[in-house]
């Protein structure tokens, strides 16, 4: 079954020509079910891309599914057009008197910020207090999975001394976890970070469950005891190629970076780029949905409680 996205967004399109599976409002009105309805809360400057990434991984599943694109309010996009803006998102404001079976908040290259100097920390810090009440369960990426620890639990985030920038291995800890059902015992992650969770944080805090951790790039995926929210550090949606244009774009800027580890063939920026996380990331965000979301979320939106944590 599809998402249910407006035929007039970039990704539309794009998703078409894949052949993967995306209905307007008028088609999927025609079916007798009640669709999930996913809030996504889109921190990343690229926001065309990253709306088409995460609605790759979203359409993977058997459900009919609707999004809403949240914008912060106030805070002025450099990337992103206002047409756009307000062509196809909504404002924070917007979704406080609703409820949501899921909500996704992204990344934000933003992590080597205190997170109270990030300028729209107290808008975001109200959205997750938000979700705590009306959403059945949210997924928190990268710096959003960081700033939700830290607000939530009071778990910090570590500067390292050089950008986490590749594709790294993370270690399944948990076999009987539904969220890594399918996975192997050690499955790739794309990273792209100035910045580390301590697996060791999460671990000293009964109300989390270290589900996934790396030797080099610390924890990559925990969850809450009762499986409402849910932090991953890695960006699993990633396209193979965006690593790539994270690295030869900072060539351009004179800023000499790292080569991304683990990603080029025969570490040749020269030769192509092949995903090895593309199995993994649809599993991973297929698992979420099935699992914590649409198994678990009553039929009735209302009926949605706060979270126990």
């Amino acid at each position: 079954m599809p998402i249910r996205i407006d035929s007039d967004l970039p990704a539309y399109a794009t998703l078409e020509q894949e052949n993967i599976f995306v209905m307007t409002g008028e088609r999927a009105s025609a079916q007798d079910i009640r669709p999930l309805e996913i809030a996504i809360v889109n921190l990343m400057p690229t926001k065309e891309v990253t709306e088409t990434q995460l609605f790759r991984m979203l359409s993977n599943t058997p459900l009919q599914i609707n999004i809403s694109l949240v914008q912060i309010e106030g805070h002025v996009s450099k990337n992103t057009s206002n047409a756009h803006l307000s062509r196809f998102y909504i404002s924070s404001q917007d979704i406080f008197d609703k409820k949501f079976d899921g909500m996704i908040i992204t990344g934000a290259p933003v992590e080597q910020l205190p997170f109270e100097q990030v300028d729209y920390w107290d808008e975001l810090c109200r959205i997750m207090d938000y979700a705590h009440r009306n959403v059945f369960s949210t997924l928190y990426i990268c710096w959003g999975a960081m700033a939700g620890l830290y607000h939530q639990y009071g778990i910090p985030k570590h500067e390292v001394s050089r950008k986490f920038s590749g594709v790294y291995h993370s270690r399944l800890i948990v076999p009987t976890e539904p969220l890594l059902r399918g996975f192997d015992d050690f499955f790739p992650v794309p990273t792209s970070r100035y910045t580390k969770i301590d697996s060791q944080d999460v671990l000293g805090d009964t109300r989390l469950s270290l589900l996934a951790d790396s030797e080099i790039t610390g924890m990559t995926l925990a969850k809450s005891r009762d499986n409402r929210s849910i932090f991953m550090t890695g960006h699993l949606e990633y396209d193979s190629d965006t690593l790539s244009k994270e690295y030869f774009r900072d060539v351009g800027k004179g800023l000499a970076p790292s080569l991304p580890e683990h990603y080029f063939t025969d570490n040749d920026p020269a030769k192509p780029v092949r995903s090895t996380w593309r199995s993994t990331a649809h599993l991973f965000y297929s698992n979420w949905l099935n699992y914590y979301v649409y198994q678990m979320t009553p039929y009735r939106l209302g009926d949605i409680a706060g979270s126990e944590d």
